[in-house]
């Protein structure tokens, strides 16, 4: 039975769906002992999103920093808290997710004895990070 939705597409897709699977994926290694796995981006910026997953372990703290982007973060495992521009610092555990606008300066610890395990989406196909705290250029993530 065809759908007779006139607001319902008719085009053929043009791309066939990708499947990704985790263990697959390598580990870009951040100083401090965490790790970064891009599931989704690309150098050549296709698609126009790039989402990854962190593992923080117990006493990791990102620099101070921010993205010209919206960030978004669902917080799978462990314990943190983050902190915002205006010093107000948000307890982080599983089950809750953090829209982060762009430009706004935060950045988070892990304050458990576990790994601290993020998903996070970036609203871009390139991840650019500024840092605020004095820190090196890109402290804290690879190159």
């Amino acid at each position: 039975m065809a759908d007779s939705n006139p607001e319902t597409p008719t085009e053929t897709p043009t791309e066939t769906p990708t499947v990704i699977h985790h263990d697959d994926v390598s580990l870009e290694h951040f100083p401090d002992g965490a790790t970064y796995q891009t599931l989704v981006g690309d150098e050549e910026g296709a698609p126009p999103v790039r989402i990854g997953i962190q593992t923080s372990p117990p006493g990791y703290a990102t620099p101070h920093h921010s993205h010209p982007y919206t960030e978004i973060l669902t917080i799978l495992e462990g314990e943190g808290v983050a902190w915002m521009d205006d010093g107000a610092e948000t307890p982080l555990n599983p089950g809750m997710t953090v829209v982060l606008p762009a430009y706004v300066r935060h950045g988070f610890r892990v304050t458990g004895e576990a790994n601290l395990v993020t998903y996070g989406l970036h609203v871009s196909p390139d991840r650019v990070v500024y840092i605020h705290d004095g820190s090196p250029e890109n402290a804290g993530y690879p190159e």
